[in-house]
């Protein structure tokens, strides 16, 4: 699949994508860094923001600017109507069923650590257990951890096999009659590993544990169903899906949320406060303490926007093809290494190249102007069971193309000479 392809106008479905019209969109492309043209391989930390998402928050920033709710004048009230139509846009975005199930919060890293410490610091009895897997991201990790120690229960992680797929019968097995919470990402951000999330979602339930998916890593690449999926929670983060920093979103189901103690006490979560007692808001803003991150939640929603213009599964086709052909193009070196080669995997490329480190060959890069991650990704359980400290990651978005993944082979020819 090549740069240029058959144009697509906002809204007007036609295939394939105009990659080189919606890398346009992105101003950072064009930059240079040690004087060489920017390849942005580093999508699955962060991806990069095109001019809607900046311009809407500018846009929001200089004309509308103000705290929202209970202001009577005309700048307050227009920033709350941001607020919540925001709310609306990710509710249809992952499939929610009521609008009150989506709360706001700074991504999915607090997303989890709200679940964690509300619902798992009220359910989580001595001797019980939460069940993660060995693909997960420090964040579904620790603040299980956390909460675990807290209420005496114990976390326990699923194993995966040599491709980085949970094995789901050693899944199964895993959750019993101690099993409250089951938590487990949607997309590795380590691997790239697609989980079967609808049946890991069904297996968990038939045992009676409520289910948190991490969902960092799924949202810019495949469509998400919450209702299909079956999960009790859902968690967003805007930047990996070409939105702001700091700002994401936990989708819970209402009835859960609504048994929920708050996370955080403070302004905008209460009705009624006196020295005696205090009453709380009703979901999700009893969730929602201080003032908010409402420029956060403007820029949110243009992200949903333009991904929602371009249509996941085009997306999720172009990315395909680059994993495919940097597969072919890079994992086809002798002296290379794929770290994770599940069956279904999105638009994240993991490996190694013998004998030489992942922080050198990301250095060497870097002088070629191409940003790739080296190091264990927050991840360092998985790094742990394929015995390597850390590893070379290439991700894609959107405005890849093969160009690019044929820029990053020059790259790596470029560390043999060096090390070879």
């Amino acid at each position: 699949m090549q740069a240029d392809q058959p144009t697509m106008d906002h809204g007007v479905e036609t295939t394939p994508l105009d990659i080189a019209r919606i890398r346009r969109e992105f101003p950072i492309l064009r930059r240079k860094v040690h004087g060489k043209p920017l390849v942005y391989l580093d999508n699955a930390a962060t991806t990069q923001r095109p001019h809607d998402v900046v311009e809407g928050i500018a846009r929001y920033s200089f004309r509308d600017n103000a705290n929202v709710h209970r202001g009577v004048h005309e700048l307050s009230q227009t920033a709350t109507a941001h607020y919540e139509g925001v709310r609306e846009k990710v509710r249809d975005f992952v499939g929610a069923e009521k609008t009150e199930e989506i709360v706001y919060v700074r991504g999915t890293t607090e997303a989890i650590n709200l679940v964690a410490a509300s619902y798992g610091g009220r359910h989580l009895n001595e001797g019980d257990e939460v069940l993660v897997t060995q693909l997960e991201h420090h964040s579904n990790i620790v603040p299980w951890q956390l909460i675990c120690e807290s209420r005496g229960a114990k976390l326990v992680a699923a194993p995966i096999n040599d491709d980085g797929e949970v094995i789901l019968d050693e899944f199964e097995r895993l959750i019993g009659p101690k099993t409250k919470i089951v938590a487990f990402s949607h997309i590795s951000n380590a691997l790239g590993t697609i989980n079967p999330v609808e049946r890991m979602t069904e297996i968990a339930k038939s045992r009676g544990a409520v289910v948190l998916v991490d969902g960092a890593q799924a949202t810019a690449h495949t469509k998400v169903d919450v209702r299909k999926i079956g999960c009790d929670f859902y968690t967003v983060s805007a930047h990996k899906m070409y939105g702001p920093m700091g700002i994401g979103a936990l989708y819970g189901r209402k009835e859960l949320l609504d048994a929920m103690p708050p996370y955080q006490g403070g302004g905008d979560m209460i009705r009624m406060v006196s020295f005696e007692k205090t009453l709380y808001s009703s979901v999700p803003h009893k969730f929602e303490a201080g003032t908010p991150n409402v420029e956060g939640v403007v820029g949110l929603g243009s992200a949903i926007d333009f991904i929602t213009s371009l249509g996941l599964d085009r997306m999720a086709e172009h990315e395909h093809d680059l994993l495919a052909y940097a597969t072919e193009v890079i994992g086809g070196r002798p002296e290379v290494r794929i770290v994770g080669t599940a069956r279904e995997k999105a638009s994240i490329l993991s490996f190694l190249i013998d004998g030489v480190h992942p922080h050198d060959i990301g250095t060497i890069l870097d002088g070629e102007g191409i940003a790739i991650r080296a190091g264990h990704h927050c991840a360092q359980p998985v790094m742990d069971r394929f015995g390597v400290p850390a590893t070379i990651r290439a991700s894609f978005a959107v405005y890849n193309t093969r160009e690019e993944v044929d820029a990053l082979a020059r790259g790596l020819d470029k560390v043999m000479e060096i090390f070879g």
